[in-house]
C-alpha cells in the first residue's frame, strides 16, 4: 500500500505522460530512373491533437545542400516553390493519404533535377515540442539506359510449326541491377497473357496457360551471350496466335531488402498468324441388331473418321450405361475395369483396335443383365518432344441401345417308348456296322470325327437307330447322342449342355452312313466309342420291330494339354546402359498350335523389393493387359508373341533404374469349354532373369589447371568453370562455386546452379553480402560457366574453385547425377590499389613585399586511381617555431576549412584557393604580412572507396618546402632642404622648405615636422628670447631618447600622415602658414619675424606605409640638415609700429569707418523718426556698440607686404 500510495505521488508530481513525436521517412537511398513514378512514405506516431495529421515535402539539392526549397503540403496550397508549382497543379506530383498518420509522395514523371535529399515534416499539434517532427531521405535520379528492342515482323505460320524469336535487352546503368525478361502474347483487347519468364532471380516460370507445355519442353526460354534471349515454341497450336512482344525489367534493391523495378520496357511486337490442319474427325457406333437373346454374341464397332489418321494419335473408351467398360490409349492396349476384366479373362469379352479406324467391343455371351445403352469416346491426343501425351479433342456418337431376352423353352429328352428286340432267329439282320475316325490319338481340345457306316447283304429292311457311346478307362459306359428312326437326335443326359452349345453333333450323311462330332474334345472325352445300330422294321400290325442290332468301336486316346508344359526365360543382355534396349524372351513348350490359348505375364520385382509385380499380360485371346504398376513401362515396353509358337518376347527400350531388378515369365494355359467358357489347365513360372541397368561410364573432365589472380579492389573477379568433355551432348550441369580460406578447414558455398538453371545461395554468400555482387553466366557453348564477383574486397581473396555435376535425363524423363569433378583452383588475391600518389617535390624560395600576393602550388604528379578524391592541408614551420601549424585544408568532399595558423595570423579574410586543373591546387595568400613569413608545403591525403561504398584513406604525401619571405620596403627616404640660409628684417616672413628626395614606396605617406634647434644650457648655439618656453620645452622632449641629446628641440608644427595637425608652438602661435607645394615639398612660413626667431631650424619626415591589417606603419623617418635663419633687429618707427602690431593697425585703418558710417544711420533715423513722431525717444540716450571680431589680416595700405591670410589653432572664433 505504501508502495502504491508512492506511485501515486510521484505521477502527481510529473503530471500528465505524453507520447514522444516521431517521424519516419522510407529509408534511402533509393535509386530511381528518370521517367518513372516514385512513391516516397512518411509515418508519424506519438503524436497529440488531432486524429488527421498534414505532411509537408519539401528537398535539398546537390547543388544548395543548406537551402530547403518546398514542394507540396497537405494544409497549404500555396506552399510548394515556382519550380514545383506548375507540376503539383497538374497532379504529377501529389500527396496520397494513406491514413490519418501515413502519407505517400507521388512524383509521376521523375526528372533529373528531383535527385536530393527529401524531408518529410509533420506541423506540430502537440502541446507542447517533444520528439521529431521531421525526417530526410536520399533519392539518387539515374538514367533511364534500358534498352529492349526486337525486330517487328508478321509470321504466317501452320500448325504443328516451331516458332522462334530473339529480343535484345541492353542496359548501361553502373548501380548494380538484375534484369528480368519475359515474353508475352496479346490478342486485340484481351489482357497479355505469359508464355515464359526468366525472373530477377534467374528463375524460369509461364502462365498458367502454358505451364504444361514448359514443363514438358514444348515452350523454352534460352540466353545467347549476354544480351540476347530466345523464345522457342516447337509445335505451334492454333491457339498460340497473336502480337508476341518481349519486355524487360531493371530492379534495383532498395535499403529495406526489397527489390523495385526502376523501368520497364517493351520491345516491338511479331504479329504470328498459325494456320491450323484439318483436324477434324467424326465417330460412329455400329452393330448388327438391338433385339439379342442370352447366350448370343454381339459386336459393337467404334469407326473412325478422319484424315491422315495413321499419324495422329487417338485414344477410345468404351462405355456401358455411362460406367467405363474399358480404354485403350494411343498403343492400342486395353485397360478393362475390374468388373468386365474378370469376364475379358473368361474369354466373354473382347476390346480389341481391328485398324487404324475401327475399334471393336464383342461380347461373346450376352447375358440378360447386359441390356443398356452402349457407346464409345474418341479423342485425339498430341505427343510432346518427351513422349508425353496431351488430350485435345473429344467426342463420341449417339448410344445404341440392346436388349437381351431370357430363354423360354424347355430342352425336353426323348426316350424310346415301347423298345423291343426281338428274339433271336426271328427275321435275322443283314447289317455291318463299321466305325472309323479322324485319329485315334488327338491333342486336347481337337476336334473328334467319328463315322459310324452300315452295311447290309441287301435292300435295306426298315430305319436305323444308332446311338453313340463311350466307354472310359474305368470301363463306364455314357451315352453320346442318340439318332431315333425318326432322324431326331437326342443328346445324352451328360452330353445335354455340351450339345446345346453345338460341342457334340450327330448326323446322318447317307441312309446308312451316320457321323459323330465331338468338337474342342477334353480329357474325359478319352476312351472306346462304340456305334451301336438298330434295325427296325414295320410289322404287319404297323408297329415298329427290330430285327437287329449291330454294334462297332473303335479307342481315342487324348494327350492333355498341360502335359510337358514349361516355360523357360532367356535375355541375351543382362546388362544395359541408360536408353539402352534388352529384349527378354518367354519360351512356351511344347509347341501348341494356335487354338491353344496361352496366357504370358511378365513379371518384375525392382532392385530392393521382395515382391514381384505383374507388368503385362498377354492375354489368351491376343490382348495386352498392363498391370496396376506398369505406369512406367507401358510408353517403353512392347510386347510380341510369335505367330508360329506361343513364345512371347518383352522389348523394353530406354532403360532406366526404374526398369533394374528380376525379371520371371508366368504362363498358363488355357482351354476353351464348349460353353464358350475357359478353364485354367496349368500354370508355369520361368526361371528368374536379373537384369542390370547401368549408368554410363563417364567422360566428365574439368579444367584443372590452376591459376593466379591479383587484382585491386573494385575491380570484377572473373571466374570461370570449363567442361573439356561431357558424356552427352544432351548434358546438364550443376555447377557450384566454392572459396576456401585459409582460416577454413573446408570451403564454402558461395552459389549453387542446379542443372535445371536454379540458383541457389550458399552460406558463405548470405553471410558475406555477396548475393547482391554475383553475376553467373552460361555461354552458348554450354561447356564454360562464368562466375563474376562484382566490386572485389579485399575479404574476398581466397582459393576458388567449381565442384561439376554432371547430369543427364533418364528414360523416365527424370534427371539423375552421373558424375561430379572438382576443377582447379584460382587463387585470387584482392588488395587495396598500389599507392602511386606523388607530389611535386620542387623546393622552391620567394621573397616579397608585404601587401602583396603570394602564391603557394601542389602539384599531384600521380595519383593510386581516377576515382579517387583528395583532400589538400598546407602547413607553415614559422621561424623558430618547430612544430608546424596548419594553414588551411581543402577536404576530399571539396569543403575549404582555415586552420589554426589561419587565426592567428587573421589569414581567414587573405586566404583563396583554386584548381586550374585536375591534380593542380593553388593556395594565395593576399595582402602578406611580415608575420607570414615561414616554409609552407602541401600534404595530400588519396581516399578511395571501398566496394561497400566507405570511403578510405590508402595514400598520402608530402610536397617540397617553400621557404616564403615577407619584408619591407627599404627604406630610400632622403629628405633635403631647398632654402639655404636665410637672413630676413624683422617683420619679415621666411620660408622653411622640407623636400623629400626619394621615397621607398609610391603607397607611402608622409608625416612632417619642424623643429628649432638650440643648444641646451652650456652649449654654443641658441635660440634668443625663447627663455619663458624652457620650462615647457623640457616638459615636451621627445619620449624614449636613450641618449642625451645637447640639442634641444622646439616644435614649430607637426603635420600626421592623416593630415592631422598637431599644435603650433607657443612662440609661433599665429604666425605660421603649411603649404604643400608638391607630394614630396612642403613649406612652413613664419610670419612677423622677430629677433627671437634667429636660429637654427630643421625638418624631419616620418614615412609611413599601408600594412596587411589595413592600418598604417612608419617604416622610417630622416630629418634634413639645419637651416639657419638670421632676424635683423631694426628701430622701432610709427609705421612700423602700427604695421607690427595688429590692434593698433586695425584701429586706425578699419575701425573708424564702419563707426562713422553707423552714426550717419543713426542720425538719420532719429531724425526720420521725429517727423513722424510728436513724441521724442531718445533710444536710451544710447547708441548699441557692435563688435566685430575679424581674421587676423596683415594689412597695411602702406606696408609693401600684401596682405596674408593666416589660418592657425584658434584663429577663426
Amino acid at each position: 500500500m505504501k508502495c502504491f500510495l508512492l506511485v501515486l505521488s510521484c505521477l502527481a508530481v510529473l503530471g500528465e505522460v505524453t507520447a514522444q513525436r516521431q517521424v519516419a521517412v522510407q529509408e534511402g537511398p533509393l535509386y530511381r530512373t528518370e521517367g518513372s513514378h516514385i512513391t516516397i512514405w512518411c509515418n508519424v506516431s506519438g503524436y497529440q491533437g488531432p486524429s488527421e495529421q498534414n505532411f509537408q515535402w519539401s528537398i535539398y539539392l546537390p547543388s544548395a545542400p543548406e537551402r530547403e526549397v518546398q514542394i507540396v503540403s497537405t494544409v497549404d496550397s500555396s506552399f510548394p516553390y515556382a519550380i514545383y508549382t506548375q507540376r503539383v497543379r497538374g497532379g504529377k506530383i501529389y500527396v496520397e493519404r494513406v491514413q490519418d498518420h501515413s502519407a505517400l509522395l507521388h512524383i509521376t514523371e521523375l526528372q533529373a533535377r528531383d535527385a536530393g535529399e527529401y524531408e518529410c515534416h509533420t506541423p506540430n499539434t502537440d502541446e507542447r515540442y517533444f520528439g521529431s517532427y521531421s525526417a530526410k531521405m536520399n533519392l539518387v535520379v539515374i538514367p533511364d539506359s534500358l534498352q529492349t528492342t526486337a525486330m517487328p515482323q508478321t509470321l504466317h505460320k501452320v500448325e504443328q510449326d516451331p516458332l522462334e524469336l530473339t529480343c535484345e535487352v541492353v542496359t548501361e546503368t553502373l548501380q548494380h541491377s538484375h534484369l528480368s525478361v519475359a515474353w508475352l502474347r496479346q490478342r486485340g483487347s484481351e489482357k497479355p497473357v505469359e508464355v515464359i519468364a526468366l525472373s530477377r532471380d534467374f528463375v524460369l516460370h509461364s502462365g498458367t496457360e502454358y505451364a504444361q507445355r514448359q514443363s514438358l519442353g514444348e515452350v523454352r526460354l534460352d540466353k545467347l551471350g549476354s544480351t540476347t534471349f530466345r523464345l522457342t515454341v516447337f509445335h505451334l497450336q492454333p491457339s498460340d496466335q497473336g502480337e508476341f512482344y518481349c519486355e524487360a525489367a531493371e530492379w534495383v534493391q532498395d535499403p529495406d531488402g526489397s527489390w523495385y523495378a526502376m523501368t520497364r520496357k517493351r520491345s516491338e511486337g511479331t504479329v504470328v498468324t498459325v494456320q491450323p490442319t484439318d483436324k477434324e474427325f467424326t465417330v460412329r457406333l455400329e452393330t448388327e441388331k438391338r433385339l439379342y437373346t442370352m447366350g448370343e454374341p454381339v459386336e459393337f464397332r467404334c469407326i473412325l473418321e478422319a484424315q491422315n489418321v495413321p499419324d495422329r494419335y487417338f485414344a477410345v473408351s468404351w462405355a456401358f450405361n455411362s460406367s467405363l467398360i474399358a480404354s485403350m490409349g494411343p498403343n492400342a492396349v486395353p485397360v478393362l475395369n475390374s468388373e468386365f476384366a474378370h469376364r475379358e479373362a473368361k474369354g466373354q469379352l473382347k476390346v480389341a483396335k481391328e485398324s487404324d479406324s475401327v475399334f471393336v467391343l464383342k461380347i461373346y455371351h450376352l447375358r440378360q443383365e447386359d441390356s443398356g445403352k452402349y457407346n464409345c469416346r474418341v479423342t485425339e491426343r498430341e505427343k510432346t518432344v518427351t513422349g508425353e501425351f496431351i488430350d485435345k479433342e473429344s467426342k463420341r456418337p449417339k448410344n445404341i441401345p440392346i436388349i437381351v431376352l431370357p430363354i423360354t423353352d424347355d430342352w425336353v429328352v426323348k426316350v424310346p417308348q415301347n423298345h423291343q428286340i426281338l428274339p433271336q432267329g426271328h427275321l435275322e439282320s443283314s447289317i455291318s456296322v463299321e466305325v472309323a475316325s479322324n485319329a485315334s490319338v488327338v491333342l486336347e481340345g481337337e476336334n473328334l470325327h467319328l463315322s459310324c457306316s452300315v452295311r447290309t447283304a441287301g435292300k435295306p429292311q426298315g430305319r436305323f437307330s444308332v446311338i453313340w457311346q463311350l466307354v472310359d478307362r474305368q470301363n463306364r459306359r455314357s451315352n453320346i447322342v442318340w439318332l431315333d428312326r425318326d432322324g431326331t437326335v437326342q443328346p445324352g443326359a451328360s452330353y445335354w449342355e455340351r450339345s446345346s452349345f453345338g460341342g457334340v453333333q450327330m448326323e446322318q450323311v447317307q441312309p446308312s452312313s451316320f457321323s459323330l462330332g465331338i468338337f474342342n474334345s477334353r480329357k474325359e472325352d478319352e476312351g472306346q466309342y462304340e456305334c451301336h445300330v438298330t434295325e427296325w422294321v414295320r410289322a404287319v400290325d404297323g408297329e415298329w420291330q427290330i430285327v437287329g442290332e449291330r454294334r462297332a468301336s473303335t479307342p481315342i486316346s487324348i494327350t492333355a494339354l498341360e502335359t510337358g508344359f514349361a516355360v523357360t526365360a532367356i535375355s541375351r543382355t543382362p546388362g544395359v546402359t541408360y536408353s539402352d534396349s534388352f529384349d527378354l524372351q518367354c519360351i512356351i513348350k511344347p509347341h501348341y498350335p494356335g487354338r491353344v490359348p496361352v496366357s504370358v505375364t511378365w513379371r518384375f520385382q525392382p532392385v530392393g523389393t521382395v515382391e514381384f509385380q505383374d507388368l503385362v499380360t498377354f492375354t489368351r485371346d491376343g490382348g495386352v493387359q498392363w498391370g496396376d504398376r506398369s505406369s512406367s513401362f507401358r510408353t517403353r515396353t512392347a510386347i510380341e508373341k510369335a505367330e508360329s509358337s506361343s513364345n512371347v518376347r518383352l522389348s523394353i527400350s530406354r532403360a532406366s533404374d526404374t526398369e533394374a531388378g528380376k525379371y520371371q515369365c508366368a504362363a498358363e494355359l488355357w482351354r476353351r469349354n464348349y460353353n464358350s467358357s475357359w478353364t485354367r489347365l496349368a500354370e508355369r513360372a520361368s526361371n528368374l532373369l536379373e537384369i542390370r541397368v547401368l549408368q554410363p561410364v563417364t567422360k566428365l573432365q574439368v579444367s584443372k589447371s590452376k591459376r593466379t589472380l591479383s587484382l585491386v579492389e573494385n575491380r570484377p573477379i572473373q571466374l570461370s568453370c570449363s567442361v573439356r568433355s561431357q558424356t552427352s551432348q544432351n548434358s546438364h550441369f550443376a555447377v557450384l562455386w566454392y572459396v576456401h580460406k585459409p582460416s577454413d578447414a573446408d570451403g564454402k558455398l558461395i552459389l549453387k546452379t542446379t542443372h535445371s538453371s536454379a540458383f541457389e545461395y550458399g552460406t558463405y554468400a548470405e553471410e558475406e553480402g555477396l548475393r547482391a555482387r554475383l553475376q553467373f553466366e552460361r555461354h552458348v557453348s554450354g561447356g564454360l560457366f562464368s562466375l563474376t564477383v562484382q566490386r572485389a574486397e579485399v575479404s574476398d581473396s581466397g582459393s576458388y574453385y567449381c565442384h561439376v555435376e554432371e547430369w543427364l535425363l533418364s528414360p523416365n524423363y527424370a534427371w539423375y547425377k552421373l558424375a561430379e569433378e572438382v576443377s582447379g583452383r584460382t587463387e585470387v588475391t584482392v588488395k587495396q590499389p598500389d599507392s602511386r600518389l606523388k607530389l611535386s617535390q620542387a623546393q622552391g624560395n620567394l621573397s616579397v613585399l608585404e601587401t602583396q600576393q603570394v602564391q603557394l602550388e601542389c602539384v599531384v604528379l600521380n595519383r593510386t586511381s581516377a576515382a579517387s578524391q583528395l583532400a589538400v592541408e598546407w602547413f607553415v614551420w614559422k621561424p623558430n617555431h618547430p612544430e608546424r601549424e596548419a594553414v588551411a585544408r581543402l577536404s576530399r568532399e571539396a569543403t575549404f576549412h582555415y586552420g589554426e595558423q589561419a587565426a592567428k595570423n587573421n589569414l581567414k579574410g587573405r586566404l583563396h584557393l583554386e584548381s586550374p586543373s585536375s591534380g593542380t591546387y593553388r593556395l594565395f595568400i593576399q595582402n602578406v604580412a611580415v608575420q607570414d613569413s615561414g616554409t609552407y608545403s602541401c600534404h595530400v591525403e588519396e581516399w578511395l572507396p571501398s566496394p561497400r561504398g566507405v570511403w578510405y584513406k590508402r595514400a598520402e604525401d608530402t610536397a617540397g618546402q617553400t621557404a616564403v619571405t615577407v619584408t619591407r620596403p627599404d627604406a630610400a627616404l632622403q629628405v633635403d632642404t631647398v632654402v639655404p640660409n636665410a637672413t630676413v628684417s624683422e617683420r619679415e616672413a621666411f620660408q622653411l622648405d622640407c623636400s623629400v628626395v626619394s621615397r621607398s614606396s609610391q603607397e607611402s605617406r608622409f608625416a612632417v615636422a619642424w623643429f628649432s634647434l638650440r643648444t641646451k644650457a652650456g652649449g654654443k648655439r641658441g635660440s634668443p628670447g625663447l627663455e619663458e618656453q624652457e620650462q615647457e620645452d623640457e616638459d615636451e622632449g621627445e619620449e624614449g631618447e636613450e641618449e642625451e641629446d645637447p640639442t634641444e628641440r622646439t616644435v614649430l608644427l607637426s603635420v600626421g600622415p592623416d593630415a592631422v595637425f598637431g599644435p603650433e608652438g607657443r612662440p609661433w602661435e599665429g604666425r605660421l602658414r603649411f603649404q604643400r607645394l608638391s607630394p614630396l615639398l612642403y613649406r612652413l612660413s613664419v610670419l612677423q619675424a622677430s629677433p627671437r626667431d634667429t636660429g637654427n631650424y630643421s625638418c624631419r619626415v616620418e614615412e609611413w606605409l599601408p600594412s596587411p591589417q589595413k592600418g598604417w606603419y612608419r617604416l622610417v623617418e630622416e630629418e634634413s640638415a639645419p637651416v639657419s635663419v638670421h632676424v635683423l633687429d631694426t628701430s622701432s618707427t610709427l609705421q612700423s609700429v602700427i604695421c607690427s602690431n595688429d590692434a593698433l593697425f586695425y584701429f586706425v585703418f578699419f575701425y573708424p569707418f564702419p563707426i562713422f558710417g553707423i552714426l550717419i544711420i543713426t542720425i538719420l533715423l532719429v531724425r526720420f523718426k521725429s517727423r513722424n513722431s510728436s513724441k521724442n525717444s531718445d533710444g536710451k540716450n544710447g547708441v548699441p556698440l557692435l563688435w566685430i571680431k575679424e581674421p587676423h589680416l596683415n594689412y597695411s595700405p602702406t606696408c609693401l607686404e600684401p596682405p596674408v591670410l593666416s589660418i592657425h589653432p584658434g584663429a577663426i572664433d
